[in-house]
């Protein structure tokens, strides 16, 4: 009796007195550029933030650049969203703000972006300088050179500079890189495919569902053999849909997906700042931008 008393207290000490590992806090937004690692040399940073407070006085729009050793328990996602509700990056209502946030340790980074610049600083766009400008200096050991193109590119994008015409040698080898792109595949072939069938029939239908598909897979990625290969199979899954939805027991198919670019949401905003700290203005952020790791 009293063993067992014992043993349901001692589970219950461990349950809420010693909880699992708590989220990372916040750091305090002190400055543009926020480094809890010591990775940046005072002169890195010094340089930096003055290339930010530039832009900020030229257009207005706020970027912001935190280091922090790991977001663990969290993703990077979870926690840059809490850092961006938290310093609140951009003007009211117009919400013209981005971070770059890098976790060290954990080898991962992501540019979160705000309502007001996903227009321009799209998901494709954040994702393409983390891979081809970030994430290859990350690589080589220059953390302060990749952040400081990084941010030149996110600056200039913001300008209205578009990014150069995708190499076709840009690696999507990675299979945590590829599961995006058969999901977006499946969906579409089930639900733009749905509609070009009931048009055109099956045989026609599928084959301008596997034609769109590779086409706007090839316009996006840059790689003509990825995009055949996911025209081929946006085609052979539009193909057997129907078979499958006359063999269910539903009368009709799935003709309905939908896929998100797999940030949440949140809000935040930013006004102007001054050495010592910032305040924020009450803008909104919707989740935008894109994550990577190196």
């Amino acid at each position: 009796m009293w063993r067992a008393i014992a043993v349901v207290t001692l589970l219950l000490t461990f349950a809420f007195v010693l909880p699992a590992a708590a989220d990372v806090a916040v750091p305090e937004f002190t400055g543009r550029v926020v480094d809890q690692t010591g990775t940046l040399s005072s002169g890195d940073i010094a340089a930096l933030t003055q290339k930010l407070r530039d832009f900020e006085t030229r257009k207005g729009s706020q970027v912001a650049v935190l280091i922090v050793p790991t977001t663990q328990p969290e993703t990077i996602e979870q926690f840059s969203i809490r850092v961006a509700e938290a310093w609140k990056i951009g003007r009211k209502k117009v919400d013209d703000g981005a971070i770059l946030v890098v976790a060290k340790n954990d080898r991962h980074l992501r540019i979160e972006v705000g309502y007001g610049l996903e227009g321009v600083l799209t998901d494709v766009t954040s994702r393409r300088i983390i891979d081809e400008i970030i994430t290859p200096k990350f690589r080589s050991g220059d953390f302060a050179g990749g952040i400081s193109d990084g941010v030149d590119r996110m600056i200039r994008v913001i300008d209205g500079e578009p990014l150069p015409v995708p190499s076709p040698s840009v690696n999507f080898g990675n299979l945590d890189d590829l599961a995006p792109l058969f999901i977006v595949t499946l969906f579409a072939s089930l639900g733009v495919g749905g509609f070009f069938r009931a048009m055109l029939g099956r045989l026609l239908g599928s084959l301008a569902t596997g034609g769109v598909i590779a086409v706007l897979s090839w316009f996006i990625l840059g790689s003509f053999s990825i995009a055949l290969a996911l025209g081929a199979l946006g085609f052979v899954i539009g193909f057997i849909a129907d078979l499958f939805a006359a063999i269910g027991p539903s009368s009709g198919s799935s003709r309905r997906g939908s896929w998100s670019s797999g940030s949440s949401g949140g809000g935040w905003s930013s006004g102007s700042s001054s050495s010592g700290g910032f305040s924020g203005g009450g803008g909104s952020f919707g989740g935008g931008g894109a994550s990577g790791s190196w």
